[in-house]
């Protein structure tokens, strides 16, 4: 398969290798690696994971769930084009689950999770610096996790990524813009301040705004990447 780059399947970093099939396919679809529109074999996809069909099938069945593979009777399986609708869809659903999700989070930190936070944020500039554009993007999910699970209901975390597919595929496109991690981090510290602070209202405010920044490049990514998009 032309292109096709995952890393092997690792056995001991814990989940079923189901679960692992499923998280590197999705990384390669969301990362382009697997293209908008690809054809995928469940026999060049297992030989590649070092895997069996099932799992590989098990996991082309929930990325179908969130819309990121399409399975055409008779005709195969195929990376979906990014769908401006689903990325609609998904910013809606993220914007919803986690600015309430902070306004409870503002109420019950404490002192050891606002040095997480500051943590997280050191390593995002630390990634920055070197240009390891991967790194901050895990990073990036790590601080909204956080974020999530601090308000005691990480269930928003959990909601928000199962919709997220297409959001996440506009977030990747959007890593080589050369001030695109500037402005993440600036914005994310913005947020942090704000829960440190105790204010809830404008950690709100910092939050939405800029959940609104990813899906504000849609426009752009499709002069630039006319055919990954419906």
């Amino acid at each position: 398969m032309r292109g096709l780059r995952i890393e092997t399947v690792s056995r001991t970093s814990g989940g079923t290798t189901g679960d692992q099939v499923y998280l590197a396919l999705r990384e390669a679809i969301v990362s382009a690696q697997l293209q908008p529109g690809e054809k995928l074999s469940e026999n060049e996809l297992a030989g590649e994971l070092g895997v069996s069909r099932t799992p590989v099938r098990e996991a082309l069945a929930r990325l179908r769930d969130e819309r990121l593979v399409a399975i055409v009777p008779q005709l195969g399986t195929f990376v979906t084009l990014i769908s401006p609708q689903a990325v609609g869809d998904a910013a809606f659903v993220r914007e919803a689950l986690e600015c309430a999700a902070i306004t409870r989070a503002v109420s019950l930190i404490d002192k050891e999770a606002v040095e997480e936070l500051q943590w997280n944020l050191a390593a995002q500039d630390n990634a920055r610096l070197s240009g390891d554009e991967r790194t901050f993007d895990r990073l990036d999910d790590d601080l909204h996790h956080r974020l999530c699970d601090y308000s005691g209901h990480s269930i928003a975390w959990t909601l928000s990524r199962r919709a997220n597919g297409h959001l996440d595929r506009i977030r990747r496109l959007s890593l080589p813009d050369p001030s695109y991690l500037s402005e993440m981090l600036s914005e994310h510290r913005q947020i942090v301040d704000a829960v440190a602070a105790g204010d809830g209202p404008e950690a709100e405010a910092a939050l939405r705004h800029h959940l609104r920044r990813v899906p504000s490049k849609l426009p752009s990514l499709q002069d630039l990447h006319p055919d990954y998009f419906e």
